[in-house]
């Protein structure tokens, strides 16, 4: 339902947003972040946070977010280097701009741009407009360019360091901050020029002095009627030969108010938006911290009725020889210790209603969930094998898995539940669960029949949507991928997130007391250097210590003070010895925190064990994840973070961790897809290909490869994996960008191979409108021919990239698969505890070490056939941390 409630729209409030500007700033403020797709979101989410702010603070009536056309713009006539000294946009904010344009439309706020002009010139003249009919504007930027734009009703916000952090200047502030007029704007940035546009200015001119020049004079022109009045000899010099640049500078940085733009202001009002639109791209785009700001209700749909029977007694009857579609409720995410709502039988016997109580105490029931008939379709075999195991109950005979296929034939999908598959196919048979939940803290579970009858509902949808995924299944011609790989694998997670990894309570403890005591102590150590106590984490009070106590220079302020971040923290480091003390304590308080009092909330009551989950739907690479806790993310850099890994042990006695990791498989994966001559007889010879590329890049010996030069060719090698640009790398290894850019363009020298293979894949993703992995997982990719080139430069990356990663995923499960099926036959006591990332755990009896190394290496390095070999190498040790 559109909400339409939030917003007076009898007022008349315009608010005009320079949407370049404002993601620029986003951009370099935030942290680079990603979703799980990969898809970089920094700038956006920065964006639509400072944009919730205002509908929620300002209630706009109108609305308009203004974008640069193009590079090229009126400017350019006047002066060719208009903006000449300006970088190329790292491609990680480039390919957000279409993103931010996607989550506008979701919101209902207009955006617009025009050829030839910038952001500036369509608010400067739809400002003009508001300002004639006496409207409230308010406008919105990331610099101080706009504020020519200031007047009695129009105000401009600029934002500061941060993104929501917002100055708001009228004329009358911007007097009282700026030392000038609102009609003496123009003249200031004419005199003082701007680096950023390339705007020259008159040189030697800053701020003060063009702010006391225009105090005596007034204007520009005046300036220069009165020339001979300019007190200061180089300064007269500078006015009397750059006459022609501030001239020049002042019809640059002049608003066209003119603009031919195509919209006024009436089409610019705002009506609110779908919360279901926006609440689906906030959780494709990982927006969780903006989910709760986004409300209203959803739409009623008119729906068929269904007729089922409320089962009191389960009978035999209700079962069918042919496909019976089961449904488990759960409100819970995490299925470990969720209560069971109910179960939905729909066949073509009927469709029934099963209450829990129901269902487990009957023993027809459980017998015919434990048949290995494969007659049960079902949505998340994962999630229903391992709530079942809880009760005792050993599911079998699941024939298809309505959530995994929904997944195979389209991972771009963000949400793989039940009724979100089925409104991708048309289908308005079932509620969403929020719907009918609701969520949050008001959500709760209804009255039974509603109940009863939104999961009956979800059985109807399994039946229609069954032979509309298997049809698209078999026509990707992906039956292997689905029915040999991730089928068969979810079984196997399930085995291992219930059987769950031992923890030593008590050694997680102590690492706990001796992590607080290396706090206490390094706190002491901070005290002394400052010469008094003070609350570290206050960055209020570590800001007076540092910047006024020790008096170290400020690198960046806040609205609230000093900032105190890591990264200004890091510029630091070797000004005072009190810097490396005070990183160092926050990283053991994450670690503390986080990670160990993390862990320490999640060892289950009754096992004593750690319960992750795997979450097999949700990258568009075919990763698996974890979560609740996410074990693949325990902290390695710090020898203390790897001690973490000590606390995870065997739940046998006489049994030892064992650990077998891929060694560099996605660059073997790259070698083999790009079939490249040097970098495939490398891994064939057994060398070390960061040093062998650092041998290529920097054309030297051998012997003459130093660390730096090993550490920058595997952030190349690396990179050129995930699809890195010369920004990304740049900030990655700390050099230029123009550094990093001549790095990889030695490194597609060196293998040109690779290079052939990236411009193959694009034209072959071109054409077909998808990649595939080495075993047909597809990545559909809809702006590869787009002719936004943000949207096409990110869609050829993720071509480049996807087969790489998707490949290396495939094959790190298929080998789960084969080791599995070889120890199963085997009389090798061991089981499979945990996969992270490339790498399997296990606990074996000691006595079984040797078979189960010589099993494992065996069956992961003979999974595929590559033109490459897989090597594992594989250790052991009593704990995890000894495995290693």
């Amino acid at each position: 339902m559109i909400i339409k409630e939030v917003f007076d729209l009898s007022k008349d409030e315009i608010v005009l947003i320079d949407g370049n500007s404002v993601l620029y700033r986003a951009f370099f403020a935030l942290p680079l972040l990603s979703n799980e797709s990969g898809v970089h979101t920094n700038a956006v989410y920065g964006f639509t946070n400072m944009l919730l702010k205002i509908l929620e603070d300002k209630d706009p009536s109108h609305i308009l977010v203004a974008f640069d056309a193009g590079k090229t713009t009126f400017r350019h006539k006047t002066y060719k280097e208009y903006k000449g000294g300006r970088q190329k946009t790292p491609p990680e904010l480039s390919e957000q701009f279409p993103v931010m344009r996607e989550i506008l439309d979701a919101l209902g706020v207009k955006h617009y741009e025009l050829t030839q002009y910038e952001a500036d010139d369509i608010i400067g003249t739809i400002s003009k407009q508001a300002q004639e009919n006496q409207k409230k504007t308010l406008i919105y930027s990331g610099d101080k360019d706009l504020l020519q734009l200031a007047s009695e009703h129009v105000t401009v916000g600029v934002t500061r360091k941060g993104i929501t952090d917002i100055d708001e200047y009228s004329p009358n502030e911007i007097k009282e901050k700026m030392g000038v007029t609102i009609d003496q704007i123009i003249d200031l940035k004419a005199l003082m020029g701007d680096k950023s546009d390339n705007i020259p200015g008159v040189p030697g001119v800053g701020e003060k002095t063009a702010v006391k020049l225009l105090n005596q004079f007034g204007t520009l022109e005046n300036i220069y009627d009165n020339i001979d009045d300019v007190s200061g000899k180089k300064l007269k010099e500078n006015l009397i030969n750059h006459k022609d640049d501030a001239f020049m500078s002042k019809e640059l940085v002049t608003i066209n108010r003119e603009s031919p733009i195509e919209i006024k202001i009436d089409d610019l009002d705002y009506e609110g938006y779908q919360s279901r639109d926006v609440i689906e791209l906030f959780k494709q785009y990982g927006f969780k911290s903006l989910m709760g700001r986004i409300g209203g209700e959803e739409e009623t749909v008119e729906r068929e009725g269904v007729t089922y029977e409320h089962v009191e007694e389960f009978k035999t009857d209700y079962i069918s020889s042919n496909e019976n579609y089961l449904i488990m409720e759960m409100l819970e995410e995490n299925y470990h210790n969720g209560d069971i709502l109910g179960f939905s039988l729909v066949n073509d016997q009927g469709y029934y209603f099963i209450p829990t109580e129901v269902a487990l105490n009957s023993e027809k029931f459980k017998t015919w969930l434990e048949s290995k008939e494969n007659n049960k379709i079902v949505a998340d075999t994962k999630r229903l094998k391992v709530a079942l195991k809880w009760r005792g109950i050993n599911l079998n005979g699941v024939q298809f898995d309505l959530i995994l296929a929904s997944y195979i034939v389209n991972p771009s999908n963000s949400n793989h539940d039940l009724p979100s598959i089925a409104q991708n196919y048309g289908l308005v048979d079932v509620s969403y669960d929020e719907e009918v939940y609701g969520k949050g803290a008001k959500q709760k579970v209804p009255e039974k029949d509603v109940l009863a009858e939104h999961i009956v509902r979800k059985g109807v949808v399994a039946k229609k949507l069954y032979p509309q995924l298997i049809e698209e299944v078999e026509k990707n011609e992906q039956e292997q991928l689905y029915y040999d790989l991730e089928m068969p694998l979810s079984l196997i997670l399930a085995d291992m997130e219930y059987l769950g990894v031992q923890v030593d309570v008590d050694r997680l403890e102590e690492m706990q007391q001796d992590l607080s005591k290396r706090l206490d102590k390094i706190e002491e150590e901070i005290y002394e250097l400052a010469g008094q106590s003070f609350n570290i984490n206050s960055p209020k009070q570590l800001g007076k210590i540092l910047f006024e106590e020790l008096e170290l220079p400020v690198i960046k302020k806040t609205k609230t003070g000093y900032s105190t971040s890591a990264d200004v923290l890091e510029k630091l480091q070797h000004e005072h010895e009190i810097v490396d003390k005070i990183l160092h304590y926050r990283q053991l308080g994450k670690l503390q925190s986080t990670y160990i009092e993390g862990l320490l909330k999640v060892v289950h009551d009754d096992t004593h064990k750690i319960h992750t989950r795997f979450n097999q739907v949700l990258t568009q690479t075919g990763r698996l994840s974890s979560t609740d806790p996410n074990l693949q993310n325990i902290p390695i850099r710090l020898e203390e973070g790897r001690k973490i890994r000590q606390a995870f042990v065997p739940s046998k006695d006489d049994y030892v961790i064992m650990a077998a990791d891929y060694s560099q498989i996605e660059l073997r994966v790259l070698a083999h897809i790009a079939n490249d001559e040097k970098l495939t007889s490398a891994f064939k010879e057994g060398k070390d290909i960061h040093t062998q590329t650092a041998m290529d890049v920097f054309n030297v010996k051998e012997d003459e490869v130093d660390s730096l030069m090993r550490r920058h060719a595997k952030a190349v090698n690396f990179g050129i994996v995930y699809g890195i640009s010369d920004y990304g790398l740049s900030q990655s290894l700390g050099i230029s960008r123009k550094e990093a850019g001549q790095f990889i363009e030695k490194y597609l020298e060196s293998y040109p191979g690779v290079k052939q293979y990236m411009d193959d894949v694009v034209k072959q993703a071109k054409h077909d409108g998808y990649v595939e992995t080495i075993m047909k997982r597809r990545r559909y990719l809809p702006d590869i021919s787009s002719r936004n080139f943000n949207k096409r430069s990110f869609a050829e990356r993720t071509a480049m990239n996807t087969p790489i990663q998707g490949s290396a995923a495939d094959i790190i499960k298929k080998a789960m698969i084969d080791v599995m099926d070889q120890l199963n036959d085997s009389d090798v006591n061991a089981q499979l505890l945990l996969q992270v990332h490339d790498e399997l755990i296990f606990e074996v009896a000691k006595g079984d070490i040797d078979q189960l190394n010589k099993l494992v290496k065996n069956a992961m390095e003979q999974t595929v056939e590559l033109n490459v070999p897989l090597l594992v190498e594989a250790d052991y040790g009593n704990t995890w941390y000894d495995a290693k």
